[in-house]
């Protein structure tokens, strides 16, 4: 091995990767950032500090190493000069790759530097016969021309030779025709933020037994994704502090200081001056800025805060930026403690900017309070309408009508509008109500007005759980409605789509929604897209609500907020069909911090929904207090919400639960709860429609025959599920069917018949429509007997079978399948991990005690090791053994 002795020792620092830790969060390269850095040339990892750029390099460093590749790593701190770039790149190599010759005219200095040093590198890379990835951190703390030289080594990479970079934002690397011609693929914040999904996996991970779903989503909220301070207050939380920000860690050195010191406790006095004063709005532009403070370069100021730390975060729109959550509740103390006068002139100076972009609602908040009610309530009135209808934020209508007197609301008639659609479509429906009647008290003859205010009736009807009501406010109106306003006929469209749908015709619900008028009102989209995934969930397909509504909850979840009332029953809605596909995990993540939002007011059908796949998923896991309290909840939220039908699908839900163990004298005593409720509800003075009551009658049945099956009755059983069967085929309703049916079959082959031609039918219907759970939430002895009959008589292909197990982990010592070292070299190694012996390793390679010497004498010069137990602990600590 060529003498090194002239190298600077902090050289091997430098290229002496991290340790990953174990408690990292794994994202896999296919799915960190959307990023693979095997499968592109080069690869930029920019974003501001806190975003775990290092950690992911680390991490995907082991990816690369398990798939095959060399691994060269570079650490850009105290790299000054040309010479020791070169030779830090050598020995990266020489380290990376187990190649202890590489490099060795550079390491020496025979090579000068410059151009024509690192052209010698990239020629003695392109020789060498294995792929490899050279990852470049901090490439920020490199001069400027050396970072010049770090892109001549990129531009000119050869084939086998990869590139990973990472850096801050701000620093220009000269790789930007790269990015253009798609020969560079850039990872920035938006990337690197945890996805809700990651934060609870992590926190589940961290806090063990003190996990709390809500708690660790509203933490996900609050925190926007930020990796560092997520993992910073996850840390806290495992050393006994509560994830509260408003409790006892709130205070000096609990979390939120601590926090708010890693997002402004680096701002000079000047930045953090411009954060307070413009904290007045959430959503900021450049040109906004320089709108409030001209003659500052505020502008300026803002893009390069935006790029250099985590205070802002890049809106969705080009150009725009957020203030962080955390930090704007800070700083808006210390812009509440500026001089009346100078917050005013600011509020104003933000109103007339907003409103000459055309943002009224905005301008009208600020005019509001910049103390002048009179212009706030006029761009209120111009812009609450289209909020409500073209983009659904119901909040911001809603929080107008605490502010707006009585007298100013009904002086304004598009402003009563505006809010009795939104109190319709949530638990006030008296108050939208009586806005309708007094709009309605001078409307005597305007047809169009008269449509428009039942369609706010039959919204408030839908959350009522009253669909007889709908039905009977729609139809008048359903084939020729004198509405001229285009957003308007859209509304019209989904509503005689939901009536179908109402009708047992999902197929027509689809065609008619399909012939809808489509405007440019992303609300009403998505809202048609719920009715399309609604009427696909009636047939039970969950594949296809799956298709529909990720987006769509993709989309919400961004503009109108996670708990916003509608984003919160499309998560509900998708949730039950995640679970359906056996996705226990996802549908648990998409209903965190979201339920009390559902049973505040939700629709009916997503509140039911929403309870039942939490109650489903903690019988699953072996919680059954946890479902019986959950639905205990569903029944109060029921009797509180005056919405019978959850006290009835509360109750069925138990019945269910019960029956699963045979607990006969419980199930009887809930199916009399559930016909005794029944009972009073239909000898009312004013009983439940006949929609309203057919949507019940399929769970009374089906409570009778879960009370039977309880009692061993299967004969009873029988008569009930086939009743259940033909009304759920009647309404098209495929779950329901499906279920009626395996349950049918299973109370036959009790009774001694053969059952074997309807149980291959059901279980290749189940299995084409995705439905997963569809056995074990019927009955856990039915998806035994099911299981057991998988193999019995002829079968087709598609039949269900049992799903494979997946094989236990070694927990033996593997290498990686590294270009590093040979295969024969991988398999010494990993027997020398074992503690064998020379004359113990060539048995059981069948192989000579002097091959054996051979490979070891190889791994120790690629492993720079003196001792066996060096080359193991080395190879572990370079990612080259696992186990």
């Amino acid at each position: 091995m060529p003498d090194v002795v002239h190298l600077p020792s902090d050289l091997l620092l430098r290229v002496t990767p991290p340790r990953a830790a174990r408690e990292l969060l794994a994202r896999a390269p296919g799915a960190s950032g959307g990023a693979d850095p095997l499968a592109a040339a080069v690869v930029l990892v920019q974003a501001p500090a806190g975003f775990g750029k290092t950690s992911l390099l680390a991490q995907w460093r082991l990816d690369c190493i398990a798939r095959g590749a060399a691994v060269a790593w570079l650490s850009s701190q105290g790299i000054g000069s040309s010479q020791r770039l070169l030779q830090a790149l050598a020995l990266s190599v020489r380290q990376g790759a187990g190649r202890p010759t590489f490099g060795h005219v550079l390491l020496e200095g025979l090579v000068p530097p410059g151009l024509e040093g690192f052209t010698a590198w990239l020629v003695e890379v392109a020789q060498a016969a294995f792929e490899l990835v050279l990852m470049v951190d901090e490439a920020d703390r490199l001069p400027d021309g050396l970072r010049e030289d770090l892109a001549y080594l990129v531009r000119n990479a050869p084939p086998n030779l990869r590139c990973v970079i990472a850096s801050r934002p701000d620093v220009d690397l000269g790789l930007a025709d790269l990015v253009v011609y798609g020969q560079c693929q850039v990872i920035g914040a938006a990337q690197l933020r945890f996805t809700l999904e990651e934060t609870l996996q992590l926190a589940q991970r961290r806090l063990g037994t003190r996990f709390h779903r809500d708690r660790c989503a509203r933490l996900h909220e609050q925190m926007e994704g930020w990796p560092l301070g997520i993992q910073m207050a996850l840390a806290l939380a495992a050393g006994g502090q509560p994830l509260d920000f408003n409790g006892p860690a709130a205070g000096a050195g609990g979390l939120h200081a601590t926090l708010m010191g890693q997002l402004l406790g680096k701002l000079s006095p000047q930045d953090l001056d411009f954060v307070t004063r413009t904290s007045l709005l959430q959503h900021l532009h450049p040109s906004l800025c320089e709108a409030l403070l001209p003659g500052e370069q505020a502008g300026e100021r803002l893009e390069r805060l935006a790029r250099d730390t985590p205070v802002f975060v890049a809106g969705e729109l080009q150009g725009w930026y957020r203030l962080h959550s955390l930090a704007r509740e800070v700083v808006r103390e210390g812009f509440d403690a500026l001089p009346a006068e100078g917050r005013s002139a600011l509020h104003r100076r933000a109103s007339t900017w907003l409103a000459a972009q055309g943002l009224l609602e905005v301008a009208a908040r600020q005019s509001l309070a910049a103390g002048e009610p009179d212009k706030a309530y006029d761009l209120a009135e111009r812009s609450l309408y289209d909020t409500m209808l073209a983009q659904g934020r119901q909040s911001a209508v809603m929080e107008w009508l605490a502010q707006v007197p009585i007298a100013e609301l009904h002086r304004r008639p598009r402003l009563m509008l505006a809010l009795a659609w939104s109190l319709a479509i949530s638990e006030r429906h008296d108050e939208a109500r009586r806005i309708v009647d007094a709009l309605l008290a001078g409307a005597a003859g305007d047809e169009p007005l008269q449509c428009e205010c039942a369609l706010i009736l039959a919204g408030a009807a839908l959350f009522a759980d009253d669909p007889d009501r709908f039905a009977a406010l729609h139809d008048p109106w359903a084939d020729r409605p004198p509405l001229h306003a285009p957003r308007l006929l859209q509304v019209h469209a989904n509503r005689s789509a939901l009536r179908a749908l109402l009708a047992g015709d999902p197929a027509l619900a689809r065609l008619r929604q399909q012939a809808a008028p489509r405007q440019d009102a992303a609300h009403l989209d998505r809202w048609g897209e719920v009715i399309i995934a609604l009427s696909y969930a009636w047939e039970g397909q969950p594949l296809m609500v799956e298709q529909l509504l990720a987006p769509c909850l993709a989309t919400a979840d961004n503009d109108l907020g996670r708990r916003s009332r509608f984003a919160a029953m499309v998560a509900a809605t998708l949730a039950a069909s995640r679970w359906e596909l056996g996705r226990a995990d996802s549908a648990a993540a998409l209903l965190a911090d979201r339920l009390d939002v559902l049973e505040r007011s939700g629709l009916p059908e997503a509140v039911l929904l929403g309870f039942r796949t939490l109650a489903r998923i903690a019988v699953a896991a072996g919680q059954e207090q946890q479902a019986l309290d959950l639905l205990g909840a569903l029944q109060a939220v029921g009797r509180a919400r005056a919405l019978a039908r959850l006290e009835l699908a509360s109750l069925s839900e138990q019945l269910r639960l019960h029956a699963r163990h045979y607990r006969a004298a419980t199930c009887r005593e809930l199916l009399q709860a559930m016909e005794a409720l029944h009972a009073s509800l239909m000898a009312a003075g004013e009983p439940p429609g006949p929609l309203w009551q057919q949507g019940v009658q399929g769970w009374l049945l089906l409570a009778r025959a879960y009370a039977a099956i309880a009692a061993r009755e299967w004969r009873a059983a029988s008569a009930w599920l086939a009743e259940a069967e033909a009304l759920a085929a009647q309404r098209r309703q495929g779950r329901e069917r499906l279920e009626a049916m395996a349950l049918h079959a299973w109370a036959l082959d009790r009774c001694g018949e053969r059952t074997l031609p309807l149980v291959q039918e059901v279980q290749e219907l189940a299995q084409a429509a995705g439905l997963a759970r569809l056995f074990e939430d019927a009955h856990p002895d039915l998806a035994a007997w099911m299981r057991s009959l998988a193999g019995s008589g002829p079968q087709h292909e598609s039949a269900a079978a049992p799903m494979p197990t997946a094989a236990p982990a070694s927990a033996l010592p593997r290498a990686a399948a590294s270009a590093a070292l040979t295969p024969k070299e991988r398999r010494v190694l990993e027997l020398l991990a074992r503690s064998l012996s020379n004359k113990e390793i060539a048995l059981a390679l069948q192989v000579g005690e002097e091959t054996v010497k051979w490979h070891l004498k190889n791994l120790f010069a690629k492993l720079d090791a003196g001792t066996r137990k060096q080359v193991v602990d080395r190879a572990r600590i370079l990612g080259l053994l696992s186990g």
